[in-house]
């Protein structure tokens, strides 16, 4: 798709950190660095706006977030569908993020990291 970031990146026409390539996806860095060492994005190399979209590639895409997701004791797997669920990137992709006990780590890309703030300052919402 034009103007499509990930598409360009799977492509191979824009740079990114490849960590892992399969046939059908590959997991990248974040440019940012993450949130955390361990995050990654695993996205499809064709174009799919988002896990509603096409279940056969989500699925695809799943797997291979899992296959990762396998090699950390503790880990999140997020992706979003849309604007209103904090989507910003419209091409499928998977956050994998591995997790250690008390990392602190709230969630930046959802709205929980607010109610956590909030209480962790005593505030009522």
């Amino acid at each position: 798709m034009k103007n499509c970031v990930f598409c360009a990146i799977a492509a191979g026409e824009a740079p990114a950190v490849i960590v892992r390539e399969w046939p059908d996806a590959l997991a990248i860095r974040l440019r940012s660095g993450g949130v955390s060492a361990s995050h990654l994005l695993v996205l499809p190399r064709v174009h799919v706006e988002d896990a509603g979209t096409d279940t056969e590639v989500t699925a695809a895409v799943m797997r291979r977030a899992a296959e990762l997701m396998a090699e950390h004791p503790a880990a999140n797997l997020i992706t979003s569908k849309g604007a209103a669920a904090t989507q910003t990137v419209f091409h499928l992709h998977v956050h994998v993020l591995g997790r250690q006990e008390g990392d602190g780590l709230p969630l930046p890309w959802t709205p929980q990291h607010i109610a956590r703030a909030a209480a962790q300052n005593g505030e009522a919402r």
